[in-house]
């Protein structure tokens, strides 16, 4: 989206791993450190289903792989299990990854401007964690995550602050941010990732390139 169609930009929309913080490649290990004791096969299938849905809890992804890959469903009690032991290999590690590039000095120069949201699939209690023990906590409005919906943390925060869909963006790097931008009726901005977008996005590499791109949809930025 290119076209410079927005009078003016009500509030911003961030996921948070892979866009604000370089997680991405910590919780891919994470994954392959969860399921070591399968076939490399499985590991491979487990990953790759990862990748392919970012931005969706973990809960969901492994109940999805013992149930459709390894075909060995979990109890929801194994699920939670299995959850916390993901909890333990990534939270410390997403606490000392750098910075996207460029996020840090976007946010310093825009959060005090206008509203700034993260909406992310990571638990929302680790997600508040992670903010505070990294110290951004002050750049946010609201930190989201799951179990609820992207969908619905957006439409509920549109609605509890009054904001117009069509004066919000959404900054995100997995097809469930540019879904869940679409079906509440925000701009979408990609970073690249491992996803294919569709053809009408062109995913910036990091936020270096963020100001610009917004501007491009919103010259009055």
């Amino acid at each position: 989206m290119t076209k410079s169609i927005i009078q003016s930009i009500e509030a911003l929309f961030f996921d948070f791993d892979g866009v604000l913080v370089d997680s991405t490649r910590t919780k891919k290990k994470a994954f392959e450190t969860l399921f070591k004791d399968f076939s490399d096969e499985i590991i491979k299938a487990v990953v790759r289903y990862h990748k392919l849905h970012g931005g969706i809890s973990r809960v969901e992804k492994i109940r999805h792989a013992h149930a459709n890959i390894i075909k060995n469903p979990l109890t929801e009690k194994g699920v939670m299990e299995w959850s916390a032991r993901y909890s333990d290999l990534v939270v410390q590690e997403v606490i000392r990854v750098p910075w996207i590039k460029g996020a840090k000095a976007f946010l310093d120069a825009y959060s005090s401007k206008l509203p700034v949201f993260v909406i992310s699939g990571t638990p929302e209690t680790e997600l508040k964690y992670v903010v505070d023990q990294r110290k951004m906590g002050h750049y946010f409005k609201e930190t989201l995550g799951s179990p609820v919906k992207k969908t619905e943390h957006i439409r509920s925060v549109l609605e509890k602050y009054s904001l117009a869909p069509e004066q919000c963006v959404f900054i995100g790097d997995a097809l469930t941010d540019y879904n869940a931008a679409l079906e509440t009726g925000l701009y979408f901005i990609g970073i690249q990732s491992d996803v294919n977008f569709p053809d009408t996005v062109v995913p910036l590499p990091d936020c270096q390139g963020l100001e610009s791109a917004i501007k491009n949809l919103c010259p009055a930025f």
